[in-house]
């Protein structure tokens, strides 16, 4: 990625190991024939991101962190179009783009070739992030910058539901794990016709609150072999197994949550059930025209996951909060 002499703040992964993240001076990007500047507004702080900084997910530091990105484009490079200047936009992540099989068919988020924005190239828990244009969708008017942000994790939901489609009208659907994933799982479930529940634990309440604005019933216990679909989210073992004993016979499991680490799971469970088991990884394109859809018809409330928004610097605080599961979505902000 081309850089200027111009520096900017942002947050840094520098290395491998612990203690290895700072807010620091970083030489702002200039743009690549075919890439965009964008001008960051907001950028979620995603689980991916805890991951980075304790080494469960592999990066190559240093890097840039942050992967939820929107804002507006301010400078583009050769072979760009210049009408994108001054657009609000949401990035996809994948900044690789091969002729391998999967980039051919749309799925790049398989290719083992990408490199993606937060943890291989620069991400955008800085000032200035630089895009691929062909990586950029322009935000409708209704949602703010800050709710733009979370138009990346919509669309990895709506790749894991959606494509192809997993939720059948007056299906019952359980959510297991309130976070941010899950509150949009929850979301993209009700938009195709599904009656979902979530369920969490007693440190959940304030996730368990919105989820009921949301329109979702709650619980604790889910009815074991009860549920038609049901879509993990927690990653963890105890969300597994809750999510296995609810599952009716012939059910469909949806992996979500990252887990970080081997667990034990009952393997003849899902035999003698004759569960359908999938999953999905990150988005693709088609996934992202899905999540603008259903922002542009009011489907999904994005407002109501962000807890609040935040400067750079207070990157120690927000990173312990969120592992704490405090709050919902903070979105780093680093105008303020």
């Amino acid at each position: 990625m081309s850089k200027s002499t111009e520096q900017m703040t942002a947050i840094v992964k520098t290395a491998i190991g612990p203690d290895s993240i700072s807010v620091m001076p970083w030489p702002r990007p200039a743009p690549k024939s075919g890439q965009v500047i964008v001008e960051v507004h907001g950028a979620g702080v995603c689980g991916t991101d805890l991951h980075i900084a304790t080494d469960v997910y592999p990066t190559i530091p240093p890097v840039v962190m942050g992967h939820e990105v929107a804002g507006v484009v301010v400078e583009v490079g050769e072979s760009v179009d210049r009408k994108w200047i001054g657009v609000r936009v949401a990035c996809e992540t994948h900044h690789q783009i091969c002729r391998c099989d999967f980039c051919r068919d749309g799925r790049r988020n398989l290719c083992k070739n990408k490199a993606s924005m937060g943890s291989f190239v620069d991400g955008g828990f800085a000032a200035y992030v630089a895009v691929a244009e062909e990586l950029l969708h322009a935000m409708p008017d209704e949602v703010s910058d800050h709710e733009a942000a979370l138009t990346e994790p919509l669309a990895c939901v709506c790749h894991l539901l959606l494509d192809p489609a997993l939720v059948n009208v007056a299906d019952k659907v359980l959510v297991t794990g309130p976070g941010p994933m899950g509150l949009l799982a929850a979301q993209v479930a009700r938009a195709a016709g599904g009656i979902v529940t979530i369920s969490g634990l007693e440190k959940d309440k304030v996730r368990l609150d919105v989820a009921q604005q949301l329109g979702c019933a709650i619980t604790s216990t889910p009815e074991p072999e009860s549920f038609d679909v049901v879509i993990e989210c927690s990653g963890s073992e105890g969300g597994i197994g809750v999510a296995l004993k609810s599952a009716r016979r012939g059910a469909r499991y949806v992996a979500v949550g990252i887990v970080g680490h081997e667990v034990k799971v009952s393997v003849d469970i899902i035999l003698y059930k004759e569960l359908l088991v999938t999953s999905g990884f990150a988005s693709t394109p088609h996934s992202w025209i899905r999540a603008l859809k259903l922002l542009e018809n009011g489907s999904v409330k994005l407002a109501p996951l962000i807890s609040r928004v935040e400067p750079l610097e207070n990157w120690p605080e927000v990173f312990e909060e969120l592992k704490n599961a405090n709050v919902l979505k903070i979105v780093f902000d680093p105008r303020i």
